[in-house]
């Protein structure tokens, strides 16, 4: 039978009326930990022509071989920028996960809602954000729409997270497993995860996921990826700080 507005308000109200729901429009980025640096590129480079010998360069101060991290970039010998790693802690929105999760030579662990009862944080836009597309595929540009625009974005989406974490909520008390009940969450819903890669990787998703007018090869991503690519690009460059230069220098492709 159908549930009339009225009998569907009444519901919500009655359901764990005090869960506060959050709203946000940023994104986390943390390193948890890393072994990367600039002398990685160095040794693996330099086993081709060394040998064995080559693990003295361990020791080697990069900034006199920064020459030979930047022929590597810009002729594209793309294998020693592949001896590093590091892990990133990431805290989006669902549907920028599944943007990332595109990358495959990332790997992957992320929060469960079969595991876990799912916390009620959700991805709203913010201020700045430009909401209106304009223009043919592959020649639109986004403007920022009015500020009645927003207004609707902002009241819309929160009401409509309200709805799907009450149903969710609603499930869950009446017994109803909690991977049964999740299927009413939007992909508005913050989730987090770790994410590994090693350098090669990460100039890969960040020549795709960071516009930049200098680029090679332009790219179009969708703004709210393009936020977390910022933040981890800004942590590889503290890591690797040769290595990131010639990236920038070489039109950002990926070797």
């Amino acid at each position: 039978m159908a549930v009339t507005s009225t009998e569907w308000g009444l519901r919500m109200h009655a359901v764990e009326p005090e869960i506060e729901i959050k709203f946000r429009s940023d994104m986390d980025v943390e390193l948890v930990k890393s072994a990367a640096s600039d002398v990685d590129v160095l040794w693996a480079a330099r086993v081709s022509t060394k040998g064995e010998s080559s693990l003295a360069e361990v020791e080697a101060d990069p900034e006199r071989s920064k020459g030979l991290i930047n022929f590597l970039m810009r002729d594209r010998h793309g294998t020693p920028f592949e001896h590093s790693s590091m892990t990133f802690y990431v805290s989006a929105p669902i549907f920028v996960f599944r943007e990332f999760m595109r990358h495959r030579t990332f790997s992957y662990n992320e929060e469960s809602g079969r595991y876990r009862q799912l916390v009620p944080v959700f991805y709203v836009p913010g201020p700045d954000r430009k909401l209106v597309q304009e223009g043919r595929p592959g020649k639109y540009v986004y403007t920022s729409g009015t500020p009645e625009q927003h207004k609707l974005v902002t009241e819309v989406t929160q009401e409509s997270y309200r709805q799907a974490y009450h149903a969710y909520l609603e499930m869950l008390e009446a017994g109803v497993a909690r991977e049964v009940a999740r299927t009413v969450l939007p992909v508005g819903l913050y989730s987090s995860m770790y994410a590994t890669c090693n350098a090669r990787a990460l100039m890969n998703f960040l020549s795709l996921r960071v516009k930049r007018e200098d680029s090679a090869f332009p790219s179009f991503p969708q703004r709210e990826i393009e936020m977390v690519a910022e933040q981890m690009e800004e942590l590889w460059a503290g890591l690797m700080p040769l290595t990131h230069a010639a990236f920038e220098a070489n039109g950002r492709v990926c070797p």
